[in-house]
């Protein structure tokens, strides 16, 4: 693993206090995801106990410890998005994928994960591809962006 990547965040941010988290964010914007033998590293580089590193990582929807395709879904299931049908739209998100949740696609353009709430429930049901909101849902409408992303077009 190449951690030289890594040093110039961690000289930033290593010695202040209440930092880990934007350690985390800087690891896993260059890697793609937040393998044990980078949180090791920043445990030994920052002194903070590698059980306290792995326990945020796993508290925070927004890391990942495992790989994702190049483009991350995430699905709301929270209670506005479940009842107005992200049941459905998973349905559609996986068969059109051919992928699980968690899953990386063959070609490795997407992974999907579900997540408790994006926080955008006047747009139920929702998801983020990439950090982008989309909104007012069906399975329909959510293939259709998904196909336009892996033709390379702006949904």
């Amino acid at each position: 693993m190449d951690y030289t990547k890594l040093e110039p965040c961690l000289q930033k941010y290593g010695t202040e206090k209440g930092s880990l988290i934007a350690i985390l964010q800087g690891a896993q914007e260059i890697y793609g995801w937040l393998p044990n033998e980078i949180l090791a590293h920043i445990a030994e580089k920052t002194g903070i106990p590698e059980a306290k590193i792995m326990g945020v990582v796993s508290f925070y929807a927004q890391f990942r410890d495992k790989p994702v395709g190049k483009h991350l879904i995430l699905l709301c299931q929270g209670t506005a998005c479940h009842v107005n049908g992200s049941g459905e739209i998973e349905r559609a998100i996986s068969e059109y994928l051919a992928v699980g949740e968690g899953e990386i696609t063959p070609d490795g353009l997407f992974t999907y994960n579900n997540v408790a709430c994006i926080g955008c429930c006047s747009l139920s049901p929702v998801m983020m591809v990439d950090g982008k909101a989309y909104g007012k849902l069906t399975g329909k409408s959510a293939v259709e962006i998904l196909q336009k992303i892996r033709e390379g077009a702006e949904p």
